[in-house]
């Protein structure tokens, strides 16, 4: 018995899918049912019903298409595009008795094949004799456009291999041409059928050399040379995923505002605000089913979050969960860092060290720390405290994706016209939401902001923070 009881073909267009088909089909026990889940058509522009099924029985209930696949007699497959039915994608990948072929092409082939097809109107040959030649136009914009939804279709698919613990048979435009490469398919499909030569129906379109069907190759050649194929700008990301933290969300006790906080940011005076906005204790504590009751009973309802400076935050995190010797310090992680990673205070010590030189070693100490930490080179579990505000509202917009994000130093425009949306006056606010401000000015200085910007880059980049300022300047 195969291993397999279906096969998907996952490619784009022009990447030579056509061909694979035919030789598919060609091979004794096997249909390739075409584009069985285009949204525009069923398996070709001909509309022809698939095992049965019709293109309106397949949109009320494409699962059941699939399933008579499956139980087809022979090997029965289609091919599946990044832009196909999206219902399809999460049980077409976890089902491991379905093959997985994926094809690829060089992107700047595919693009250029796909522009010329898009300008001669001929997607499909099969007489060269009725062969349509175009010369087109590199467009640069266009062509990042396409290589990141290529590289965004292959993560997705990658990643969706790697979660279910499956393989697929990858296979190249080029390859298609190597007769024992497509009869290495076949033994991996397991099916005994084997070809003695390629299906010659469909021709090659356009087999010239990109330079010969680019107007503007050389144009063409510069913009390739300055994509960064590699990614070598990329900042790596070590950082866990987070969850959404509900139960640390807070509301006022009837105003319909909710407050995503983030850890080590104004949250204390956020919460005095939130108080003070209706006189009386806040709403907390929720869980997902009562935040959807409360979401239910408040329309209308505006959610916000707060992102604090990365240096301030960070040295808020640094004074609250390490230097704090009560409650809400990190006691054991504060010992692990003294004794570990060298961080220069007192066993005894509580709060930041008057004298700012010696506040300044420690707190340069923990930056390292945390460096470490982020990029998984820690035994230490990444605290919330100071993981970055990017992961945290990554993992709240799971949930509860925030109506507006603000920055600590606009909230005393902003909060005004979220007390107004509410149809309360605003409370009082005042730039003082930072208890440990006055430390961090004695200790500022360019090179403590070039440390945490190494550490937070990506909270730099996707946020536009520039050099920290203190609030009460």
């Amino acid at each position: 018995m195969p291993d397999f009881d279906s096969f998907v073909v996952l490619a784009e267009m022009r990447t030579g899918s056509n061909f694979l088909e035919s030789n598919l089909n060609a091979l004794d026990g096997v249909t390739c049912h075409g584009e069985a889940f285009n949204p525009h058509f069923i398996g070709s522009p001909k509309d022809a019903p698939i095992l049965g099924v019709d293109r309106a029985v397949r949109d009320a209930a494409p699962l059941d298409l699939l399933a008579r696949l499956r139980a087809a007699p022979g090997l029965h497959g289609f091919r599946y595009f990044s832009d196909h039915d999206p219902r399809l994608f999460a049980p077409l990948m976890e089902a491991p008795r379905i093959a997985k072929i994926v094809l690829t092409r060089n992107p700047a082939e595919s693009y250029v094949s796909h522009r010329i097809a898009a300008a001669t109107g001929q997607w499909k040959l099969t007489d060269a004799r009725h062969a349509r030649a175009e010369r087109v136009a590199f467009d640069a914009t266009g062509f990042e456009r396409h290589l990141e939804r290529l590289r965004q279709a292959q993560l997705r698919i990658m990643g969706a291999l790697q979660r279910g613990g499956q393989s697929a048979f990858y296979i190249d435009y080029d390859d298609l041409q190597d007769l024992a490469v497509l009869n290495g398919l076949a033994a991996w499909l397991g099916v005994p059928a084997r070809l003695e030569g390629l299906d010659r129906s469909l021709k090659k379109q356009n087999p010239q050399s990109l330079a010969e069907k680019v107007e503007n190759f050389d144009e063409m050649r510069a913009a390739l040379a300055r994509i960064d194929r590699f990614d070598l700008g990329r900042t790596p990301n070590f950082e866990p995923r987070r969850g959404p933290m509900v139960p640390s969300y807070i509301a006022p006790a009837q105003s319909g505002l909710l407050c995503l906080p983030l850890k080590s940011g104004p949250e204390a005076a956020l919460r005095g605000w939130l108080e003070a906005l209706d006189g009386a204790p806040l709403r907390r504590d929720f869980t997902q089913k009562t935040l959807r009751t409360w979401q239910g009973a408040h329309p209308g309802h505006r959610s916000f979050a707060v992102l604090r400076h990365p240096v301030a935050r960070l040295h808020a995190a640094f004074c609250d969960r390490i230097l704090d010797r009560g409650a809400g310090g990190f006691h054991e992680i504060r010992e692990t860092l003294r004794r570990r990673y060298d961080l220069p205070i007192a066993s005894e010590a509580a709060g930041p060290d008057p004298d700012p030189a010696h506040h300044r070693a420690a707190f340069a100490a923990f930056i390292g720390f945390v460096k470490a930490n982020l990029a998984g080179q820690t035994a230490v579990r990444v605290d919330a405290a100071w993981a970055s505000q990017r992961m945290l509202l990554q993992g709240i917009a799971e949930f509860e994706c925030p109506d507006a994000i603000l920055r600590e130093d606009e909230l005393g425009q902003a909060l005004p016209r979220l007390a107004a949306h509410a149809g309360r006056e605003a409370p009082p606010w005042t730039n003082a939401s930072d208890p440990h401000e006055d430390a961090l000015v004695a200790i500022y200085d360019a090179d403590i902001e070039a440390a945490v910007r190494a550490v937070h880059a990506r909270d730099y980049a996707r946020f536009g923070f520039a050099d920290w300022r203190p609030l009460r300047s």
